[in-house]
């Protein structure tokens, strides 16, 4: 919602293309200079001009008299132009503390934190923030840093999130008014990178032109990145503003999704997690997507368990080694096509859901839970659907590493920004010392190491190979079988073992056994039935 277009629109008219004039004849001067390239002073103005943005923002009626601009992180000369505007426009200078260069970008996303309260609440390092908010700022216009690029790698710079932040917040402040009437305010951003895609969606880029990027946010989304802590260093809570988004849980459309890819050996992980979330007492849509790997039976299954399945092209890691088990991890970028959703929660096929995670779906993109050092894992994710997000996937996906050769590293280099959920909504199964028992206060729980459906029901056969008892866990074990059970007997066929799965599980007993491994899992006699019915 907007303010009613103002009568003077030909002033506005006036103002706009002065103001793009300005802006890129200081830019082209510069370069000009540097380049000993006689300036042509026509040229700036023909590229404005050219360009239909202009009669869109006009249309908009932002402003009924003088636009006011706000400056932020310009300098001298850009500030001295854009206040030369013949009485067109007014403009105030941002003025901000600069955040501490002892800072990094570890202290912002730290690999461990107190997530229980248990020695006080975490706290995040300081960024500054206007200590002043203008009124009724129309525009803020912002030089943006790119920061060290490291090669393939992601942005990762705190004096460049402190500046996307400044902007993000004034927009906001200029423009709530309340939850029903809100004001539109134009972000621009002179820089060679561009703003950060994670605060400044491409959905409200209105254009780009050189290196001048015009975007009209979306109030609500940028409101609630707002309330979300600087960094992972404080776990995130989309607070009472957070169930405005969408107009509120009742009109917004919601998603869960998964992935199958290459085989069929996640077919039976994939039923459980959906009766896993079924049995939560979730009524939102489950959507899988899967190649062509999938046989009709198992699809069969699959909608019978409560999916909706959509068949994908599958995608190809740039950097994984053909034949490996991560070679089309990338296929996962597909989630941002399910653009008939606003919200996706999406869950790894080797996940269970142990209570209703529905309230996940208020968080803004992208929340996840922690992985290692800043890295979220993404097992468990919550995105937004998105076109031109998915676009800019694509064309990232040669031009940033993955430190894994798979979707997580890629995804952690595009979204260096990210909200942390607490471990317990994303548990990893994975012990380096201690009880290898269950939290009883988990929301999700992420099979690690090889999976239950893979094991007899009676242990966790991670306890028969040593290099793979750090995934072991009775009581995890028991979980998962527990939603087996519950779920319709017609759906056990589809979580059988085959005989190579079988003769695996008894050669490994039979070395654990060799060599008395001293937990003695070895020594449990099995009942398994399904010994005796082998599919496949």
């Amino acid at each position: 919602m907007a303010y009613p277009r103002s009568r003077d629109s030909s002033r506005l008219k006036l103002f706009i293309p002065s103001l793009l004039f300005l802006s890129l004849s200081l830019m082209v001067l510069s370069l000009s200079l540097k380049s000993s390239v006689p300036f042509n002073k026509h040229k700036p103005f023909s590229m404005i001009t050219a360009h239909k943005w202009f009669d869109d923002l006009v249309a908009s009626g932002i402003g009924s008299k003088k636009l006011k601009i706000g400056l932020v992180n310009v300098d001298d000369d850009t500030q001295r132009a854009y206040s030369n505007m013949h009485g067109l426009g007014e403009t105030v200078s941002i003025d901000f503390e600069t955040v501490s260069k002892d800072l990094k970008w570890d202290d912002f996303f730290p690999e461990w934190i107190e997530e229980d309260g248990k020695w006080g609440p975490a706290k995040c390092p300081d960024i500054p923030m206007p200590t002043t908010a203008e009124v009724d700022l129309d525009v803020i216009v912002a030089r943006v840093p790119c920061g060290r690029e490291a090669k393939k790698k992601g942005i990762r710079d705190v004096y460049r999130l402190q500046v996307n932040l400044v902007v993000a917040n004034l927009v906001v402040a200029n423009g709530w008014v309340s939850p029903d009437f809100y004001r539109t305010v134009y972000a621009v951003f002179i820089s060679s990178c561009g703003p950060m895609e994670e605060i400044f969606r491409c959905e409200d880029l209105v254009t780009r032109t050189d290196s001048y990027w015009v975007y009209k946010p979306e109030l609500r989304r940028l409101k609630q990145q707002m309330l979300m802590p600087v960094g992972s260093c404080q776990i995130a809570s989309p607070g009472q503003e957070g169930y405005i988004f969408g107009n509120g849980p009742l009109s917004a459309k919601f998603a869960y999704a998964t992935l199958l890819h290459s085989s069929e050996a996640y077919v039976c992980g994939a039923i459980a997690l959906a009766q896993s979330i079924l049995q939560s007492n979730s009524t939102h849509d489950l959507v899988l997507l899967h190649d062509s790997s999938l046989s009709p039976k198992s699809l069969k299954g699959l909608k019978k368990a409560g999916w909706k399945t959509r068949q994908i092209e599958p995608i190809r890691s740039p950097f994984a080694k053909k034949g490996s088990y991560n070679e089309w991890n990338y296929s996962k970028l597909r989630v941002w096509q399910l653009i008939e959703y606003e919200k996706v929660i999406f869950v790894d096929a080797d996940l269970l859901v142990l209570k209703n995670i529905d309230k996940f779906f208020f968080y803004p993109q992208l929340s996840a839970s922690p992985n290692e050092k800043v890295l979220f894992n993404s097992g468990f994710m919550v995105i937004e659907p998105s076109s031109c997000t998915f676009e800019d996937l694509m064309k990232k996906t040669s031009k940033l590493a993955s430190y894994n050769d798979g979707d997580q590293g890629f995804l952690n280099e595009f979204f260096t920004w990210w909200h942390r959920l607490p471990k317990k909504v994303n548990f990893l199964k994975v012990f380096s010392s201690g009880s290898r028992q269950i939290p009883d206060n988990l929301y999700t729980l992420h099979f690690l190491g090889l999976k239950p459906w893979m094991c007899y029901k009676d242990y966790d056969c991670n306890w028969d190979m040593v290099a793979r008892h750090q995934f072991a866990s009775d009581s995890a074990h028991k979980k998962w079988w527990q939603v087996y059970k519950a779920m319709p007997k017609e759906l056990h066929e589809y979580c059988g073992l085959t005989k190579q799965l079988d003769a695996r599980i008894r050669k490994w007993r039979r070395i654990a056994k060799n060599v008395g491994l001293p937990d003695g899992h070895w020594k449990i006699k099995v009942s398994d039935p399904r010994r005796y019915h082998f599919v496949g």
